[in-house]
């Protein structure tokens, strides 16, 4: 195992783009036309003074990671860029060594009594580090000239949490040539081309079926509303479309914290099972995710609840212990994002193996969870991630809702192609994530650094200062 070098953190850049979507989407309590892409970039010192960069981006999703209806999209915009900005000043206000983890450890308490001092959640605030900490293990990587799998498996970042065998646990991850892309059905797409009210006409997707057929994915992630009628309804005509070919399909339901009870939740799996169009989606349904509302879910107990299926927390999960939390409410599950951190799916995976091996079965595991991520570093370093996490499938819809590269820079686009032609392909005008019997290719990720063979373009960026 490789000894974790002690470094310094020199510089941290904060960087931001437009990203407008081809498709509106709707999650929960917002419709999103547009957003803007966070970057940050980290100037890293080795111990025998060698310099390196490495960077990190992500969407500034609104109304996720603070759903206050008296909030606009601009406010949670500029509440994101401010914990960015409280991130940036911490990392780099001790100059002492440490390990990529030990810059972690390190600043996230004071970070978080920052953030709530601001009136910030505890899951917003882990935004701001997430990105940092990213940047960091890809300053990192690159310096070594370790690909991020390597570099995770031989513990170069430092990663420990007491009472968990992280040593073990990293050396043994495997991560696979592909993974399945699990395709989220928001809650104003339209399922045929009756429901269309105006086309793009830009020749991708812009129906469910469109997209299956376009893209042959197998997973799929489905959004109700909290509505049982309407929900019922919606549900139904997604089975049509499903239900038409023999093969098998695997499905996710995302609650989007619209319940306020399990005893909610239970209504609605009980209608479902109630209704015999949705007997062959109802098989299909591996795990419910984040169904009740964040400040309620972890009062609940679910175990009393007739809910059928396995449960997962995610916008609950935004201290380092509401799994632990979580567990002892009935959740079985948790989801893996990079928006939430690194650290923190690889505590939950450590935690996950070391729960199901007391309970001698496969009870606990981690789900992957991210519709914004974008072509590019986001999507790939996500990518990266559950996939040596072991987790075979992931929610990737950043490319339907978005014309992939199209608004960047043309030589931007042609490098991350050269880079990674297995992830990518050129199409429509434009590089985009390549899609093949509803698989991604991987193979390409495993270079030296986090996960890319090319960096964007940060000089046609704006700074956020």
């Amino acid at each position: 195992m490789a000894e974790a070098p002690l470094l310094r953190i020199r510089e941290l850049q904060l960087f931001e783009r437009p990203v407008r979507l081809r498709l509106p989407f709707r999650f929960g309590v917002v419709t999103l036309t547009e957003c803007p892409q966070a970057f940050v970039r980290a100037r890293l010192e080795l111990p025998d003074r060698r310099t390196g960069w490495g960077a990190a981006a992500e969407l500034m999703a609104p109304k996720w990671f603070d759903k206050n209806l008296q909030l606009t999209n601009e406010d949670n915009f500029e509440q994101l860029r401010t914990v960015l900005r409280t991130a940036r000043e911490a990392y780099l206000a001790d100059s002492t060594p440490a390990t990529a983890f030990g810059h972690f450890a390190r600043h996230h308490g004071a970070h978080q009594a920052d953030s709530a001092r601001r009136g910030f959640n505890p899951l917003l605030a882990a935004y701001g580090p997430a990105l940092v900490d990213r940047a960091v293990l890809d300053a990192l990587c690159r310096l070594q000239g370790v690909s991020f799998y390597d570099a995770v498996r031989s513990n170069l970042p430092g990663i420990a949490f007491d009472g968990l065998d992280m040593g073990a646990l990293l050396a043994g991850l495997n991560p696979a040539a592909s993974i399945e892309a699990r395709h989220t059905v928001g809650l104003v797409d339209a399922i045929t081309a009756a429901d269309l009210i105006e086309r793009v006409g830009d020749g991708l997707p812009e129906t469910l079926e469109d997209v299956v057929a376009t893209y042959g994915h197998r997973w799929f992630k489905l959004k109700v509303g909290g509505q049982v009628a309407a929900d019922l309804q919606r549900l139904q005509a997604i089975a049509s479309v499903f239900d038409r070919s023999p093969a098998p399909y695997f499905v996710s339901l995302d609650g989007n914290e619209q319940y306020e009870s399990a005893a909610g939740v239970a209504e609605l799996v009980a209608a479902i099972r109630a209704t015999p169009a949705l007997a062959r989606l109802w098989s299909s349904i591996a795990f419910i995710e984040q169904p009740i509302a964040r400040k309620l879910a972890l009062q609940e107990d679910l175990r009393g609840a007739e809910l059928g299926k396995p449960v997962i927390i995610d916008e609950s999960d935004g201290e380092l212990d509401a799994f632990v939390q979580a567990r002892e409410r009935g959740y079985t599950g948790v989801s893996s994002k990079t928006c939430k951190g690194v650290y923190r799916s690889l505590l939950n995976a450590a935690r996950c193996a070391a729960w199901n091996r007391e309970a001698g079965a496969q009870t606990y595991f981690m789900s992957a969870e991210d519709l914004t991520t974008q072509a590019g570093l986001a999507v790939q370093q996500d990518l990266a991630l559950v996939n040596l996490l072991g987790i075979a499938h992931v929610e990737r819809n950043g490319h339907h809702y978005v014309n992939g590269m199209a608004a960047l820079p043309a030589a931007e686009q042609d490098a991350f192609l050269q880079a990674h032609p297995d992830v990518y392909e050129r199409s429509h005008g434009a590089v985009r994530l390549k899609i093949r019997g509803g698989r991604i290719e991987l193979g390409s990720l495993g270079g030296a650094g986090y996960a890319s063979g090319a960096m964007p373009r940060f000089e046609a960026m704006t700074p956020l200062g």
